[in-house]
């Protein structure tokens, strides 16, 4: 007599460091009779790589979906409390209601089932590393809608991370919509807009 599967979903996230852009989440519960070879930590791979692994993981997974939590709730809950909202976001949107969840991290979001947080689980779980990987994905296409939106800035190249071009155009032009306002270098590159702005004045 076979032993009933255990619906196991990997949970892992994406753009928790970025300075713009919500931060991403992916739940997924890989079916165990059918491989995905390659599946490995998101950082790991290259771009091209991510978009044909979710393609597959999309196609072969018993279920996964996506959850968010967007720039006013990162900064009203700061970016931990908001990358958990969105880790439970998509596992609640599941379709398939998971027995047990294991997350990437040392961090557990509130869930209803059986839950452990494991460091390096991006790279010791399967279906971590797929979450990661969707979680990646999901949220590049939406930093290159923002890139779309707000050109200047040049999301699509670095993804709203800190580089120095990304830290010169926030200087240049200052915060948009997109940008997390409770993040140091957007609330220092505001408070120089506003200091540039006032007037002087002549006693």
């Amino acid at each position: 007599m076979s032993r009933p599967r255990l619906l196991l979903a990997g949970v892992d996230e994406a753009g928790r460091g970025p300075l713009a852009g919500p931060v991403v989440a992916a739940a997924v519960i890989l079916d165990s009779d059918v491989g995905i070879e390659g599946i490995r930590d998101s950082k790991l791979l290259t771009a091209t790589r991510r978009e044909h692994l979710a393609r597959l993981i999309r196609e072969r997974a018993l279920d996964f979906a996506l959850g968010a939590a967007e720039v006013a709730e990162i900064d009203a809950l700061n970016i931990l409390r908001a990358s958990l909202l969105a880790m439970s976001r998509a596992v609640k949107a599941l379709k398939i209601a998971p027995q047990r969840v294991i997350v990437d991290g040392v961090h557990l979001p509130q869930l209803s089932c059986e839950a452990r947080a494991v460091i390096g689980g991006d790279r010791l779980v399967p279906a971590v590393s797929a979450a990661s990987i969707l979680a990646k994905v999901a949220r590049d296409a939406m930093m290159a809608d923002l890139d779309r939106r707000y050109p200047e800035y040049g999301f699509a190249r670095h993804k709203g991370y800190a580089t120095e071009a990304h830290r010169e155009a926030l200087n240049k032009h200052g915060p948009c919509a997109a940008h997390r306002r409770s993040f140091a270098p957007v609330r220092e590159a505001l408070e120089a807009r506003a200091t540039r702005a006032s007037p002087i004045s002549v006693l």
